[in-house]
């Protein structure tokens, strides 16, 4: 646990298809890091993590820069994606100049997005390089801490979510179990988080239909069970992240690196 972070966790334990779970203290994801407490800190810098790999935008960034201890150095790499959902969306439109401007943009964004698990696919699509360069940074990680990854975005359940899927189907693990993690954010994004969400888009004017509550703060296994459809069309996670980039030598060590 991290003292700030609601949606914070190890995906060491995912169970594998050939028997045993995934290995602990490697690969960790989360939402945003601007909210982290004085001991939130101190659990950070005590922790294994020594990457963290951040999925946001640069204005995303901007507006809510991550927090980390200045008692010992990470790594922080950019890694920006198109958002994944409305919540870096939202948050931008907060400060805009122009706010009717700003009303417009996110309306004219609902209407064209229909569902997470199509804005899923369309990411992958465009992502492959971004995806296969974190599965460099868990692969290159070693056994001398603090070398794990921390993976994030905005909410850390969209483009987290996928990228941390790729990750773990990629090894092997159980389908379900995937399904399962990426599933679970909703549940702890609950609360002031998805609260403090809705009310962004509710303060511009924008009807919260259950359409636009999901983009904001769901996690339907369908739509992830939908953007993996998309790859296994494709030859599965792993011949995937190698159309990104990733070599064999890349592929073979991220599987031990994750797998115990």
């Amino acid at each position: 646990m991290i003292t700030g972070l609601q949606n914070f966790r190890d995906t060491g334990g995912t169970p594998l298809t050939d028997g045993g779970t995934t290995r602990s203290g490697v690969l960790y994801r989360s939402e945003a890091l601007s909210g982290l407490t004085s001991d939130g800190l101190a659990q950070l810098a005590r922790s294994a993590i020594g990457v963290i790999a951040d999925f946001r935008t640069p204005i995303e960034r901007g507006m809510a820069a991550d927090v980390v201890p200045d008692s010992r150095p990470f790594r922080m790499v950019e890694l920006p994606l198109l958002e994944g959902a409305l919540t870096g969306m939202a948050q931008q439109a907060t400060v805009a100049d122009d706010p009717e401007a700003a009303k417009a943009a996110i309306a004219a964004a609902v209407a064209q997005i229909p569902s997470l698990g199509d804005l899923y696919v369309s990411m992958l699509g465009q992502g492959a390089a971004s995806f296969a360069r974190l599965a460099r940074l868990v692969s290159a990680a070693t056994d001398d801490p603090p070398t794990a990854v921390l993976v994030h975005c905005t909410a850390g359940k969209d483009r987290t979510g996928v990228a941390v899927a790729l990750m773990l189907d990629a090894v092997g693990a159980e389908r379900s179990a995937v399904v399962a993690d990426y599933s679970s954010s909703a549940a702890n994004l609950a609360g002031s988080w998805a609260d403090r969400m809705r009310a962004m888009v509710a303060g511009m004017g924008v009807p919260l239909t259950p359409a636009v509550d999901t983009l904001l703060t769901g996690t339907p296994p369908e739509a992830i069970e939908q953007a993996l459809a998309w790859v296994d069309a494709r030859g599965g996670a792993a011949p995937y992240l190698q159309s990104g980039g990733l070599s064999d030598g890349d592929l073979a060590a991220l599987r031990a690196r994750l797998v115990v």
